[in-house]
């Protein structure tokens, strides 16, 4: 039986704010073959067909994936990639599918969301910086309404209630236009280095975001979340530099 076309939500979870069905999960309602091949092994070959037909060639290739251990997650973590179509006029998103490329255009600071948001369940991705931070690098979450952009060079995660951010120059937490304190709560934080996986974990049972360093959990950095739609996100101010993000899945515990 050959493999459907996939569909937007392919392989989401459901765990996205667009909700909506698709045509494999059609599949799989109706015949038991397909339940099995799309539920019980996930490095199928209807799994693998579908990365090859739907992944870039150089996301596959490359380590941009290396954390996801199976086709149906790298699937999955493409439908929840940077959006091509919410993000600052000054970014692109690369060939790859998962890389953002920020231009080199002067006193602005331009930002991108992801594809699907989050209301419900727990959730983590990878984030990393593929060159110079500049003055302020942001990772964090924000809602539909928090800007992309804007002008000068400010944190702008974390610039309005719309949205939450860490800041990876100065290890500052940013939320409604004030400083939260610093990030990790420990003395002597060490900088962030370029090409370093930040894993951001959301949980919206909980109501919290917090992140991990190299499998490190560095502790919870915001509480009491608002029950909406939170999206991750990113933003940049340093020209021609790169921003990664991976989605992983529910996090593991421990």
């Amino acid at each position: 039986m050959a493999a459907p076309a996939p569909g937007a939500g392919a392989a989401s979870g459901g765990a996205g704010c667009s909700g909506g069905g698709s045509e494999l999960r059609s599949c799989a309602l109706v015949c038991k073959h397909w339940y099995r091949c799309l539920h019980g092994d996930e490095n199928s070959e209807v799994w693998r067909s579908l990365c090859a037909r739907s992944l870039a060639e150089e996301a596959l290739r490359t380590d941009i994936l290396c954390n996801l251990p199976s086709y149906k997650a790298k699937i999955r973590a493409f439908q929840h990639a940077f959006s091509t179509n919410d993000c600052s006029r000054n970014v692109y998103i690369k060939k790859n599918g998962f890389t953002l490329h920020r231009n080199p255009i002067a006193q602005s600071t331009d930002g991108a969301r992801t594809k699907i948001g989050f209301s419900e369940g727990r959730h983590a991705w990878e984030v990393w910086w593929e060159g110079p931070l500049g003055t302020v690098a942001v990772i964090g979450i924000a809602t539909k309404r928090a800007p992309m952009q804007c002008q000068g060079y400010v944190a702008l995660l974390g610039s309005d209630d719309q949205s939450w951010g860490w800041n990876l120059v100065d290890n500052n937490l940013l939320h409604n236009g004030e400083v939260n304190g610093s990030f990790p709560q420990c003395n002597n934080a060490p900088k962030y280095q370029i090409g370093e996986r930040i894993r951001v974990i959301l949980d919206m049972e909980d109501k919290t975001l917090a992140f991990e360093r190299g499998y490190e959990f560095l502790g919870v950095a915001f509480r009491g979340l608002p029950k909406v739609c939170l999206y991750p996100a990113v933003s940049a101010v340093y020209g021609n530099t790169e921003v990664t993000l991976v989605y992983l899945g529910k996090p593991l515990d421990g």
